[in-house]
């Protein structure tokens, strides 16, 4: 296939942030009895909407968690990413050289993507490219987002490619007929090319994939 427009997720793709944003969950959540490695987070709670990620610790806990604790939550992950979050290795040479359109989709708030890409300096790079699972009340695994994406980028599903690094993302994706490429650590390999993503493990790996 030719490839006109890339598609990227936003946390663990183009910014350095499932290790602040699980950490913090993680933390918040041991204050009512919740324990997981943040290994298992990454693969449970990464690419999906946040009140599911509540559900899930909630159903571990058998109790509700308190009516502040998403207010709070998000208080002191924005106040971490702020300071704390950075660019994918290889990211920004990577967007450099490409010679076609691209976006953010995410299943995080317009104000929490911009305010990662500003902090890792990307910001001026997606200016008028950025797509929320909260713009359209669908989020990943339901292929929602990249759909709407696409067609606000002006193009069909078969011209674009996903680029992500969660297991529901990779679902939404190929769930929504895109050609996924899964960006893999030592924690999703397995999901990912399970899921049915193309894997690579950097943005020089993926150049070479792409043969751009």
């Amino acid at each position: 296939m030719e490839v006109k427009c890339i598609i990227f997720d936003c946390d663990g793709v183009l910014v350095d942030t499932e290790k602040i944003g699980n950490g913090i969950l993680l933390e918040m959540a041991s204050e009512h009895g919740f324990e997981m490695k943040i290994e298992d987070a990454y693969r449970d709670f990464n690419g999906r909407n946040l009140k599911e990620c509540f559900q899930h610790i909630e159903t571990a806990i058998d109790k509700k968690l308190p009516d502040n604790f998403e207010s709070e939550y998000r208080e002191r992950s924005f106040e971490a990413f702020k300071t704390q979050v950075k660019p994918m290795e290889g990211v920004v040479d990577f967007i450099e050289k490409l010679q076609i359109p691209y976006c953010v989709a995410s299943s995080g708030p317009v104000e929490k993507i911009r305010l990662n890409l500003e902090t890792a300096g990307l910001l001026d790079k997606f200016e008028n490219k950025i797509f929320s699972a909260y713009q359209i009340n669908s989020w990943k695994p339901d292929p929602g987002i990249f759909l709407f994406a696409a067609k606000e980028m002006g193009f069909k599903v078969k011209d674009c490619i996903v680029v992500e690094d969660s297991k529901a993302g990779v679902m939404a994706g190929i769930r929504g007929g895109f050609k996924v490429y899964g960006f893999v650590n030592d924690n999703n390999f397995d999901d990912l090319k399970n899921e049915g993503a193309i894997v690579f493990s950097s943005y020089d790996e993926l150049e070479e994939l792409l043969k751009f």
